[in-house]
């Protein structure tokens, strides 16, 4: 099959754009929140429930949102969780107390399903053998998102931690009017409503999209116990502050981009999607659970290396395989789905690491490594074979 068309790698590019924009602004609050709600008198717990209040509302809206987009289409809806966000992040930066801020958090995971949207119109506009290389661009625009945003964050963070939300919200509503003029709806080559029966209810059913459904919410799971609990580590194991925390995840983010942003597409065909969803979990299990025990930031550099390498090569691979077993009519709701699993764990993973960190600064890491595995246990039922066969022509 040939590659997209001038016209929907337009389309393409456009989205990326618009997703680059979106996760700058998220990754801008990344390395504050943390310290913004510590500034408000929150504990790790506090901060596991204020995590996971975005995330719970996330894991009931994402499959709206995405059998909205399949009824409707995909530019509406992808407008409306735009400018929700927009007015979300401007409640966040003038929170007078921390009920406020779980508030903006609350509205934020709401309006967040941006991710399962843009992955559906990649879908949409791909061919299969195409669709791990895009998906490998999804993956490059959050390592530029947790790039430039934390240096942004992190910079304005000394005109008071309110500052940073104050830009991302500008920021969503600037990319809501480039959206706005910029983003074409895909083209859709099947009616945009289906019988309430139907192929969308036996995709969910499918062999293929459980597994990679129960398999990204042990990735999720694992990946938010470090994401929650670093900046809190970070200040108790080596003192740092917001710049500290900065500097690593921008290293981090400069890996991931390096992988996803390019080396992921020659990866993928000489290796197939299956072995590094494997290899990149295994590197994440390890590096994970080394993670508390490293003596120095000199050390410690390593294994984060590590994990960024891991997530660089399993998180495309395995949107790439979850994509292959939908249909036209049912993208949206399933990658829809799909997500929600995610975000279900970035209710229960924060909430965890939160109680785990009280009782053991290690307890949230080690956790991941050992999600990291059953994602590796679950993963090795996977053949390639069986996924081709699985997968619907597009």
């Amino acid at each position: 099959m040939s590659s997209p068309s001038a016209a929907p790698k337009r389309s393409l590019w456009t989205l990326l754009s618009v997703v680059v924009i979106d996760l700058i602004g998220f990754g801008i609050i990344i390395p504050i929140l943390p310290f913004y709600a510590e500034e408000y008198g929150a504990s790790p717990r506090v901060l596991g429930f204020l995590v996971a209040s975005f995330a719970g509302m996330q894991f009931l809206l994402a499959p709206v949102w995405g059998r909205l987009s399949d009824r409707i289409g995909r530019r509406p809806v992808i407008l409306l969780t735009i400018a929700g966000t927009a007015v979300a992040l401007s409640i966040c930066a003038w929170a007078p107390s921390l009920e406020w801020l779980f508030l903006g958090r609350i509205l934020g995971g709401i309006f967040g399903a941006n991710i399962g949207l843009a992955t559906a119109y990649i879908t949409d506009l791909t061919q299969p053998e195409e669709r791990t290389r895009w998906m490998g661009m999804i993956g490059a625009s959050f390592g530029v998102g947790f790039l430039l945003g934390p240096v942004i964050g992190g910079g304005l963070a000394g005109f008071g931690y309110h500052i940073p939300f104050l830009l991302a919200s500008v920021m969503a509503a600037l990319n809501f009017l480039y959206a706005f003029f910029r983003l074409e709806e895909p083209a859709r080559r099947v009616p945009k409503t289906q019988p309430r029966s139907s192929p969308a209810a036996a995709a969910l059913r499918g062999g293929l999209v459980l597994r990679m459904t129960v398999i990204n919410f042990f990735f999720t799971f694992g990946v938010t116990q470090l994401e929650t609990m670093f900046a809190f580590f970070m200040i108790r194991q080596f003192a740092y502050g917001v710049r500290g925390v900065t500097v690593l995840l921008v290293v981090m983010a400069l890996i991931m981009v390096g992988i996803q942003g390019g080396a992921i597409r020659g990866l993928s065909r000489r290796f197939g999607e299956v072995r590094l969803l494997l290899v990149g979990s295994a590197l994440l299990a390890g590096s994970f659970a080394a993670i508390p025990f490293m003596p120095s930031v000199a050390i410690l550099v390593l294994p984060l290396a590590i994990s960024s390498v891991g997530r660089g090569v399993a998180q495309p691979s395995m949107l790439s395989l979850v994509s292959r077993a939908t249909t036209e009519k049912n993208r949206g709701l399933v990658m829809g789905r799909f997500q929600s699993s995610a975000s279900l764990a970035r209710v229960l993973g924060p909430l965890a690491a939160g109680t785990l960190f009280e009782l053991r600064l290690w307890g949230p890491f080690v956790t991941a490594g050992i999600a990291m595995v059953c994602v590796v246990a679950i993963a090795f039922g996977l053949k390639i074979e069986s996924v081709r066969e699985e997968s619907p022509a597009v």
